[in-house]
């Protein structure tokens, strides 16, 4: 199985326009009403974490049970189920680095998606509405007022997005697999081709990281201002 997606192409271009849209539906639905607002806030979350369930088994029904590959141990996985539990707790340990390494990790798989099946197929749905889901379930927790990061939440999300990449890279130095792309860059065009060779374009992507939570952080350090 091959993928026919064309980066930047109108699907492409329509999905990315979409997120965001999303987002400002949910806020225009639940604005001025707290009770609206939390039913979608738990309906958002629900939805993901049934979406993911399903994708679980499709991939396990289709491809069998697979170690050390096919684990949920990819960044938009822990942001994924970071989120999911954002959404039905408004915890704050989970919201935080949800936000940050949610927002940063899911824009850019969803800028540039490493798909391997056609363009109308399950995967490539599940792909971009799990992806585009972080982001649009975020933007609506933030918009609708019902979750904000605190003054320090930026380094608490460098904290976990370090844990996790430790973890991670322990985990595929024993088992030599890829996960979060630590080892080798994917097979598909992204910003790592921009970064230079293993390991700088890790450091490099530590580097973008922090600038891009650094723009994450700003719209409420002024805000709190």
């Amino acid at each position: 199985m091959h993928t026919d997606f064309v980066l930047f192409g109108p699907v492409h271009l329509a999905i990315i326009a979409a997120i965001p849209l999303a987002a400002t539906a949910f806020w225009w639905i639940s604005r001025g009403d707290p009770d609206r607002a939390r039913h979608l806030r738990l309906a958002f979350g629900w939805f993901l974490l049934v979406n993911e369930l399903v994708w679980y088994t499709f991939k396990i029904a289709t491809e069998g049970v697979r170690f050390p590959e096919g684990l949920p141990f990819q960044l938009c996985d822990l942001s994924l189920w970071l989120t999911v539990f954002a959404l039905l707790t408004l915890r704050r340990w989970t919201f935080e680095p949800a936000w940050f390494v949610g927002i940063a990790g899911a824009a850019m798989a969803v800028l540039t998606p490493e798909l391997w099946a056609p363009t109308f197929s399950y995967p490539t749905a599940y792909f971009f509405t799990a992806h585009g889901g972080i982001i649009a379930a975020l933007l609506f927790l933030v918009w609708s007022g019902q979750a904000r990061p605190g003054p320090r939440a930026m380094w608490r999300g460098l904290l976990v997005l370090n844990a996790w990449g430790a973890f991670v890279g322990t985990f595929n130095l024993v088992f030599h697999t890829n996960y979060m792309f630590l080892c080798r860059k994917p097979s598909a065009a992204s910003l790592l081709d921009y970064l230079g060779p293993w390991p700088v374009y890790v450091l490099a992507g530590e580097c973008f990281a922090i600038l891009l939570f650094v723009l994450l952080a700003l719209p409420f350090r002024r805000r709190a201002a």
